[in-house]
């Protein structure tokens, strides 16, 4: 990827297509289906279009969080994130941040309320949201024992167990980054970038 593609778009005076270059930049495995679920932090007023965008596609997606004009947006394919959260270690961790017996949209829920509190400064950060980001749970456990220290590889998460693993991850993820901004640039919507049917 190009700086100067970057500061093109940055520039790039078409408000909705600033807003898809950035999904795409930021969701580009998620879109490719690599990855059960991505976030995205967008102005407000981009949220609007998002119907339109995925109206054609198996990808769903929740406002987590609102602070000021800007939102935090979750997406995800339900079939692949309710495996992720169907993991037997998963399912245990996550209780202990109150996420017993839920289905997914409640669990959804769950973590948009646990969002809330931190945002008005009433609880630390929910990291337990990256096993919702598909992460994998040694990492995000780690992280967390380690207050976001002590990480041996920093990617698209901090990891602490499996470098080689993550890093052939890292090396994947980058490639279907450079796919979808190409094929972005090459006049492709967003539901023609994401793969359908995972």
């Amino acid at each position: 990827m190009t700086a100067e593609i970057i500061a093109y778009m940055a520039f790039e005076q078409d408000m909705e297509r600033r807003m898809e270059f950035s999904l795409v930049m930021q969701c580009a495995p998620f879109l490719k289906g690599m990855r059960a679920a991505s976030i995205l932090n967008m102005e407000r007023p981009w949220a609007r279009g998002l119907y339109r965008l995925f109206e054609a596609t198996d990808i769903s997606w929740r406002i987590l969080a609102v602070r000021k004009e800007r939102c935090l947006v979750l997406f995800y394919r339900e079939t692949d994130l309710e495996k992720v959260l169907a993991d037997r270690e998963v399912r245990r961790f996550l209780k202990g941040y109150g996420y017993e017996g839920l289905e997914l949209s409640q669990s959804i829920t769950q973590l948009s309320m646990r969002m809330g509190l931190y945002m008005k400064g009433k609880m630390d950060f929910p990291h337990e949201m990256g096993v919702f980001l598909d992460y994998p749970l040694e990492d995000v456990k780690a992280f967390i024992e380690n207050g976001g220290r002590k990480s041996v590889l920093t990617g698209c998460w901090k990891v602490y167990c499996n470098v080689e693993r993550a890093g052939l991850t890292f090396l994947a993820y980058d490639k279907a980054k450079d796919s979808a901004v190409n094929e972005f640039l090459a006049g492709k919507r967003i539901s023609e970038i994401a793969k359908t049917g995972t």
